[in-house]
């Protein structure tokens, strides 16, 4: 069984790849152990996202009395409808692909686990197939911490199964994954606490970023524990009790329900690339050159399982990258990219390029527009006007190196920097910029009139 291509995984950068090659006349096999469609579709962006906004609307009905409108009796959550909902758009995804794959006489699609036995080829239930190149998509996991073993935990895709609203969720971990579920089940109406071992929410961004999350998350009555380390979970009394050590003192948080969103891995353990020339990091990445090609040269790396990037966008970019090179007139590169992202509270936290820890760390002279929603007209009128903006401009050539974005839209408005960048301009060619009224991205130009700068952290 020979083909042109082999792809393993059908998450966001597979399938397109297969469509590309298949529609310039290469047999292409794609390989699925799982449910088409990948992390993005199943249990990442699509049902999360649908859950996102199901729990906003919840939010408004109950906290628009301030604008006026009041509404008597109670708000009900229907967890059923909201998973019958997201279940929908997810089947409507996943059919679509597996339209493609089967109306595409190019596109041969393979159910099972693959597993490498050569650079050459894979097994899939005991059947060998054989192609010139083999492009590996097999995104991520959750990763399970030690000491949870013995709990019947959630993770960020089980979650999503909940037919009945957790009376408390714990979530061990205060990243991306663990807000968003936070904040969603607090809203639909759980009692939520949050663990997280570090200083502040969000590690890897600046630090005032995370203090005004916490600080959100606090008016919306969800409990946040820093400095909390989490060191064993078991079951007691039919309730879940955490034990956890914070400063030096241990202390304990019992639940109903326990979440952990405590990272992800990628699934690249158990692929047989032992039988390869493929050669992964100390953290199981698979190691990929400007191209996405790995130390095995007929083998590509796309996705997360490249840790070049742990997003839908970066893997369809990565697809774009490795499409360049066997078809395009623009040969596109992994070092063109810009690394961006957002967070998917209410209000969203977006963010594209260097921050101000990234900036000092590299020892850049910058200098940093900020402007707090509260100063922002929209987002008065709104009534909504949490967070803050920051965009970040290198001192001696007036390039912008990146911002973060915390407020309504910030998901939306954050493009505006991210095309700058790409398109190489300086700061001014937003700065003399004429922006619609009333909208939030009216104040970026009159921020970058006022430069400051770049404070030590």
């Amino acid at each position: 069984m020979k083909f042109d291509a082999i792809i393993i995984g059908t998450g966001q950068a597979g399938p397109s790849l297969a469509a590309s090659l298949a529609s310039n006349g290469k047999k292409v096999a794609i390989i699925e152990k799982g449910p088409l469609g990948g992390t993005c579709v199943n249990v990442g962006c699509t049902p999360t996202k649908a859950y996102v906004a199901s729990a906003r609307r919840a939010f408004i009905a109950k906290n628009s009395k301030e604008l006026g409108i009041e509404i008597n009796g109670e708000v009900q959550v229907n967890l059923e409808t909201i998973k019958k909902r997201k279940d929908k758009i997810v089947s409507d995804s996943r059919e679509g692909l597996e339209g493609m794959f089967f109306n595409n006489e190019n596109i041969e699609l393979i159910e099972g686990k693959a597993s490498f036995i050569s650079n050459h080829q894979v097994k899939v239930k005991g059947n060998i197939y054989e192609a010139d190149r083999i492009y590996i998509n097999v995104g991520g996991k959750p990763r399970i911490p030690e000491g949870f073993g013995e709990v019947d935990y959630l993770t960020n895709e089980s979650i999503l199964e909940l037919k009945t609203i957790p009376e408390h969720l714990i979530i061990v971990g205060g990243g991306y994954i663990g807000l968003e579920f936070g904040q969603m089940f607090s809203r639909f109406g759980s009692k939520v606490t949050i663990l997280d071992r570090g200083e502040q929410l969000l590690q890897r961004e600046d630090p005032e970023f995370g203090k005004a999350i916490a600080e959100i998350f606090k008016i919306e009555d969800i409990t946040v524990e820093l400095n909390s380390e989490c060191i064993l979970a078991q079951s007691k009394d039919g309730k879940i009790e955490v034990s956890v050590s914070n400063k030096n003192k241990e202390r304990k948080f019992i639940g109903s329900h326990i979440l952990l969103a405590a990272g992800r891995v990628p699934n690249t353990y158990d692929l047989g690339l032992e039988h390869t020339h493929v050669d992964l990091d100390e953290r199981g990445y698979i190691k990929v050159n400007d191209e996405l090609q790995t130390t095995a040269s007929n083998i590509y790396a796309l996705g997360d399982c490249n840790g070049q990037g742990a997003f839908t966008h970066t893997a369809y970019n990565d697809f774009q990258i490795v499409n360049s090179h066997l078809f395009g007139e623009k040969k596109r590169k992994l070092s063109d990219r810009f690394t961006c992202y957002a967070a998917f509270i209410d209000p969203p936290l977006a963010r594209v390029g260097m921050n101000a820890k990234d900036i000092k760390k590299a020892g850049i002279k910058a200098k940093v527009a900020s402007r707090p929603m509260s100063k922002i007209a929209r987002a008065k009128e709104m009534g909504e006007t949490h967070g803050m903006l920051n965009i970040y401009i290198e001192e001696d050539t007036d390039k912008i190196l990146g911002a973060t974005f915390l407020g309504a839209g910030a998901d939306e408005y954050i493009h505006t920097i991210i095309d700058q960048m790409y398109a190489g301009q300086n700061y001014d060619s937003i700065r003399d910029a004429v922006h619609i009224h009333p909208t939030v991205s009216e104040l970026l130009p009159t921020m970058l009139e006022n430069l400051k700068p770049l404070k030590s952290y």
